[in-house]
């Protein structure tokens, strides 16, 4: 089969003749579609496959490559994929060790004949405003700290300082993640009430900094790893810091230790389905997008979803 790229970029990231000047000199067949406000890449990575692309680019912020990737699984498409990171976190792409910064660098994978691998994907079944929507996300979801985060940093600033702006936003974010009991299953076991303030369901485990919150977590396992983090003092939190810090850092570099340990106020657990139940509504976040506030959900793993260069 010849090669055909499809780019799908979002204008309001980058620009055509940005990605242009960044493409190859080649006689590989390519054709550019771009995302709207309304529609992240949906709609444009159907056009991609319907104008025969065997790979597609996305080219955008997390948002743009969780659109394109789920419609790619959606279409049980075999076109591979290609990630373009422009946006403020570029958490797919800091997990996967592409090119951050280099246009032409992380574009040339779609040219080069770059090997592609296996990605699972982690699908979200749940109602928002009433009504019951499914969504994949590449990365992580969750609810608490990350999801404040997210809606309490402000865009003007996150323009200005990329991911540094959500630091900022950190304060107002832990004063809004307050405890509650959520009840959790796994695998489809007897639900269990634990108590916390943040829920985190990764496919990755590195945000910015190089931070890893997930240390357990392989992006083609066929698992997803959940954090449940419950600190609620000074103390707590520096027990919290000396868990990613020591326990799962530094200690296992040391050791080679493999097993991640749990604190009292950080525990971690891996599974392929997991359900959750809230007592009350809690915003809900997937890959970097505010999804709105939910009482229940429910997440499986994608197996070997779609493939990426």
């Amino acid at each position: 089969m010849s090669t055909h790229v499809a780019i799908v970029w979002n204008p309001s990231k980058t620009s055509r003749e940005e990605l242009e000047a960044a493409v190859p000199t080649t006689d590989i067949a390519l054709s550019w579609h771009s995302t709207t406000p309304d529609d992240p890449g949906s709609t444009a990575t159907r056009d991609a496959l319907a104008s025969g692309a065997t790979v597609v680019v996305a080219a955008g912020g997390d948002g743009t490559v969780r659109a394109v990737a789920e419609q790619l699984a959606r279409e049980r498409s075999t076109a591979e994929l290609v990630v373009v990171p422009m946006g403020t976190g570029n958490l797919l792409a800091r997990n996967l060790d592409i090119p951050l910064g280099d246009v032409s660098a992380a574009l040339g994978r779609a040219f080069d004949g770059t090997q592609a691998r296996r990605l699972d994907l982690g699908w979200i079944e749940t109602d928002l405003d009433g009504e019951p929507r499914r969504l994949a996300f590449a990365v992580m979801a969750g609810i608490g700290i990350d999801a404040h985060m997210i809606t309490e940093t402000d865009d003007d600033l996150k323009d200005k300082a990329g991911w540094l702006a959500y630091v900022e936003s950190l304060g107002r974010a832990l004063k809004a993640s307050e405890l509650i009991d959520i009840s959790i299953s796994f695998d489809g076991a007897a639900p269990a009430t634990v108590e916390a303030h943040t829920m985190l369901i990764g496919n990755c485990g590195t945000i910015q900094a190089g931070i890893t919150l997930l240390p357990d977590a392989d992006p083609c396992d066929g698992e997803l790893n959940l954090l449940l983090l419950s600190a609620d003092s000074i103390g707590q939190w520096l027990d919290t810091l000396r868990a990613f810090a020591w326990d799962n850092g530094i200690r296992k570099l040391l050791t080679g230790e493999k097993e991640t340990q749990d604190a009292d106020t950080a525990t971690h657990v891996s599974a392929r389905t997991i359900s959750v139940s809230l007592p009350e509504p809690r915003v809900l976040e997937i890959d970097g997008d505010d999804l709105g506030e939910v009482t229940a959900v429910s997440i499986q793993t994608q197996p070997d979803a779609i493939r990426i260069r």
